[in-house]
């Protein structure tokens, strides 16, 4: 499995964020990785959707609250880690 990487819109950031776009990537992506770990252990045949959710939750709960709170993620990698899990779980590779 790869290593999930969070990459964040620059359109979309404020100029504070914008100039700390490296460091929050960073943050949010060792999160993922920390949230995917946790539920990949943790897997029991739940549905890509339910993942999703367990994965954000994750993410959010190794994150600083601000952060956790000002991230609204799109459903692209998240739900790509989820598919991924499903699918190494099926025995697929």
């Amino acid at each position: 499995m790869a290593e999930p990487h969070v990459t964040l819109d620059p359109s979309q950031l404020t100029p504070p964020a914008q100039k700390l776009r490296g460091p929050l990537e960073d943050q949010l992506s060792s999160a993922l990785q920390l949230a995917t770990e946790k539920v990949r252990a943790d897997y029991h045949g739940e549905p890509v959707e339910e993942l999703c959710g367990r994965l954000l939750g994750e993410m959010r709960a190794a994150l600083h609250p601000d952060i956790a709170e000002a991230f609204h993620p799109g459903d692209g990698e998240i739900r790509r880690v989820a598919e991924e899990i499903v699918r190494l779980s099926a025995g697929g590779h």
